[in-house]
Parts: C-alpha cells; structure tokens; sequence
C-alpha cells in the first residue's frame, strides 16, 4: 500500500517548488507506512513457510502412521494367479485372515441393453430434436417406475435427465447412420448385471426395444457352494475385507499373505519425509536463509526431530533407531540400511516389537506420533499457535497502515490547499510586479523621447 502524491495545477513560477515541498513532506511521512507494508510483507512470508513446515511435518506424522502399520504385524496383500480371469483388492482396514481363495468364475455375467425403437422420428442432429416431443417420461428399470424430464426437446437433454435420474441405467446417444445421412439412437444398458427389464414411455407409447438380455455373474469359492453363486455386480466379496472384480470365465486362485516388503516400505517412507521435513527447514537457517531465519520456531522445530530421533527403550538387540539400520550422514539426512533391518527382523522379532511398541501405548511408535502431534495438533499445536501470533500481528499492522494512511492523506489535502493559496498569491504578485516594471519603462520612454 503506497501514497501517491497530491500535485496541483499551479501557475506561478514557484508551482514545481511548492509540488516538491508537498511530495518532501509526503515522502518523510510515509517512512512509517513503507516499513510497516515490508512489516506485512514479512510477515505473510514467515506464514508461508510455516505452512510449508506444517505439511512437512504433517507428512512425518503420516508415514509414522503408516509405520505403526507396516512393522507390527497384520499387512496382508492379495496376489492373483491369473488377473485376466480376475482381479482381487484388500480394503485398508481389511480383517482379512491369509489363506488361499480358489475362484471358480463360471460367468463374468453381462448387461442388459435396450435401444429406441426403429420407426420412431430420425434424430439427425440430437442437440436439437429427439425421438419424441414429450416433455415428461416414465423410465421403468426392473419394475420400478423413475419420472424424467429432460430441460430441453432434444434427444442428448433425454439422454442426461436419464443418467441423472437415479434409475441404474445408463444413456448414451450413438449414429446408426452413416456420416452423410446421420440417424442418432438412444441406447440404454442396466448398471447391474442380468435380466433387468428397461423401458421408456412417453406418455402414448413405448419407446425402447431389448437388444440383449443380461445374465447375472456365477462364482464358485473353493468348489462352494454346488449351485453357484449368482451376483448382479462384477465385484463381488470373498472374505471380510477381500473383493475380486470377476473378468472372464475361468479358475484363479487368490492368494492373502502377509507383505514381506510392508515394514521396510513403511520405514523407507518415514526416512523420506524426514529427510524432506530436514531439507525445508534447513532453508531458514544461515546468511541467507529463508523468511524464518532467526525465528525460535526453527530451533523448536530442529530440535522436536532430534528428540524423535534419539529415542531410546526396549531391551536386547533393539534400542534405538540405529539398530534399525538407521544412521545419519554428514548433512543430518537419515540413511536406511535395508539388509541390517532385515537381518534384525529376523533374528529379533521380538526385540524389534518391543522397540517399536504399538503406537497407542509405548516404544518409538507412539513416543513419536505425541512428538508430532505436538506440532501438527490443529487445536493447540505449535504451528497453530505460531500461525495465530503471525495473523495477529499482520491484522495489528493493517490496521496501523490503514490509519497512517489516512492521516498522510489528510495531510496531503491540507498542504495542498496551503500551496494552492500559496501559490495563487505568489501569482498575482508576480502580475502586479510585471505591471509595474512595464509602467515604469513606458514612463522612462516617454522621458526619454521628451528630451
């Protein structure tokens, strides 16, 4: 926010050194606005960075999430032995057990399809006619009556009032004609699977006829049960938590097994946020660091990730995160170890639970999600904290500005109402004077030519 300098439209010789009194004055009294608008400007910068800081850490506090997960136990995946017969999907809160699922898909099942029906008005161009001009239609899906009312007399406003009615059917509006001679149909296909009964009326007649009839899907699990199972929908649930999208007739097999790679996954993701939460912080430290330079906040925020960090308990072969194959290098960047993580799974499985804890009660888990939760908490959390001294302040400082504003502008208004008065004397004195020096040099011309 700056000030733009009053000028007037003076007419003595004086009028630019009057201007320059009044833009010397402007100029000293906006010596307080200017700092406080770079005040501002700091301040939305520091508010920035905080936020960037907050994601970071919000990341650490998620892949710690993700670790508590990953290292105790309980990651299952679902492997399957021919994915074009088909596919298989374990929910995130899957109580799936492991085990083998051996799946029969005696039919994918299919849709059933209807199209307008022939003889009906040819819709050359459907954004602008339709089969019928009914305003209003009964869409009827497997015995259930759906009013649709399409917002315009056109066959693709038929076709959306159709998919947004709710009914289970899709439209679409397909050429039957050829590119010289276009014939627009309505098309309509069942979103569940089997035998599911479309029509269209318009009032006087109906308006669809079936292409072809669907058929439910039909799975056997583990040869159960002799009748198979019939479904009306492609996905189709093996087990709490276990679903498997059927493809194609055939047999597959499902297997659930634990995730071998899940706790090395899951630690490989906390060393990447940690070292991406280290990188943004690192950029308000030194000479030229970023707007949070010589804020406490980055000596706060260094230190919560050396307390998470150099965590200690447990017994045995587990201790610290060192043991976990966790070590640092010369720039404060955590590095992973892979085979000494696997090696100490292996041999101390016990030893490395202990160490980790469950996340809820003790050991590193949960010692570093209160740790993060300490800075991330949205209700009494540092950055919350620190972002509502920044807004205060950048709210005290608009205020400031917005009042020394207004007092330059009032002094603006004044100095120049003086200058202009100023400015109107000095010019008729200027007249007057070059009055009388002209009525002085007729007189002495007048002497002059007397003599």
């Amino acid at each position: 926010m700056g000030t733009t300098p009053a000028t007037f439209n003076g007419s003595s010789n004086y009028a630019a050194d009057l201007q320059q009194t009044i833009n010397h004055a402007v100029d000293i009294a906006s010596i307080p606005l200017n700092q406080l608008n770079r005040n501002v400007t700091d301040l939305q910068g520091q508010s920035t960075e905080i936020g960037y800081l907050r994601n970071g850490f919000v990341m650490l506090q998620n892949a710690i999430k993700s670790l508590t997960t990953g290292v105790n136990g309980g990651a299952l995946s679902a492997s399957v032995s021919d994915n074009t017969i088909a596919t298989a999907n374990l929910n995130s809160s899957s109580s799936a057990t492991a085990g083998t699922y051996a799946l029969n898909v005696i039919s994918a099942g299919s849709h059933t399809t209807s199209v307008s029906n022939t003889g009906l008005p040819t819709v050359a161009d459907p954004t602008a006619t339709s089969i019928s001009t009914s305003g209003t239609y009964t869409l009827s899906v497997n015995g259930t009556n759906f009013t649709v009312t399409p917002t315009a007399n056109s066959l693709n406003s038929l076709a959306q009032a159709i998919n947004t009615s709710g009914a289970g059917v899709s439209a679409t509006v397909i050429n039957l004609g050829s590119p010289a001679a276009p014939s627009y149909t309505l098309s309509l296909q069942s979103a569940a699977l089997g035998n599911i009964p479309i029509q269209l009326n318009d009032g006087t007649q109906n308006l669809l006829t079936t292409l072809s009839t669907g058929t439910p899907a039909q799975y056997q699990l583990n040869g159960q049960p002799a009748t198979p199972i019939s479904s009306s929908s492609s996905t189709v649930t093996l087990s709490p938590g276990l679903t498997a999208n059927l493809l194609a007739t055939g047999q597959t097999t499902i297997t659930v097994a634990e995730d071998s790679n899940a706790a090395t996954t899951a630690i490989s993701s906390f060393v990447t946020a940690y070292n991406a939460t280290v990188d943004e912080l690192n950029t308000n430290r030194g000479s030229a660091g970023g707007p949070l330079t010589g804020q406490s906040i980055v000596f706060s925020l260094g230190q919560t990730l050396r307390d998470l960090t150099s965590f200690t308990g447990g017994s045995g072969a587990v201790t610290s995160i060192a043991d976990l194959g966790l070590t640092f290098d010369g720039t404060g960047h955590l590095a992973f170890d892979q085979s000494q993580f696997a090696s100490v799974a292996a041999s101390n499985p016990g030893d490395l639970a202990s160490f980790l804890g469950t996340g809820t009660e003790s050991g590193f888990l949960a010692a570093a999600s209160g740790i993060i939760d300490g800075m991330t908490n949205t209700s009494n959390g540092l950055f919350q904290a620190q972002q509502a001294t920044i807004q205060n302040r950048i709210t005290a400082d608009n205020r400031e500005i917005s009042d020394t504003q207004a007092r330059i502008t009032t002094m603006q208004n004044q100095l120049t109402a003086q200058m202009s008065a100023a400015d109107a004397l000095l010019s008729q004195l200027q007249s007057q004077a070059t009055f009388m020096t002209q009525l002085f040099e007729a007189q002495n011309a007048i002497a002059q030519n007397g003599s």
